[in-house]
């Protein structure tokens, strides 16, 4: 797993009522601070690919749907340099993905619904200058191809 990359495995709380998922606690290993919570969406077969933070972490969740997350390391000097992570989670596997500054990421939906992925960054989106660094979802940049693996 590229390094400083965390995963938090997260498990529903059913009673008769329905369920609870906590997804991210003051008190977790894997907390930092609050920026903002936002909510973004990816019709299926969707890519959202890719982009960068110098400044923000991430910590994204799948709430409904099934996504494929994406992440590939190209900080300078880092012991994963050019790893490529790979993350199918929502519905069926829910997980708590902390993407730290620096590391590429994006993600397709790969349910037969539209994917929602909540999004707890570390900063508030800044309008004016945005924290924001793209490649194109095909760059060969990044070693990875997006299509479906049968196996």
């Amino acid at each position: 797993m590229i390094h400083d990359v965390k995963i938090k495995r997260l498990n529903f709380i059913p009673d008769d009522r329905g369920r609870l998922l906590e997804i991210l606690r003051n008190d977790d290993e894997i907390f930092e601070q609050f920026g903002q919570v936002y909510i973004t969406t990816c019709y299926p077969g969707v890519i959202k690919a890719w982009h960068m933070h110098k400044i923000q972490n991430d910590n994204m969740v799948v709430i409904s749907g099934m996504a494929k997350i994406v992440l590939c390391d190209l900080r300078d000097g880092s012991p994963t340099y050019k790893i490529v992570d790979e993350f199918v989670t929502g519905d069926f596997n829910p997980l708590l993905i902390h993407i730290p500054a620096g590391i590429y990421h994006g993600f397709m939906c790969v349910s037969t619904s539209e994917a929602i992925i909540l999004n707890i960054p570390t900063h508030p989106y800044n309008h004016k200058s945005p924290d924001e660094f793209r490649l194109p979802f095909n760059t060969e940049t990044i070693p990875y191809s997006w299509e479906r693996k049968n196996r």
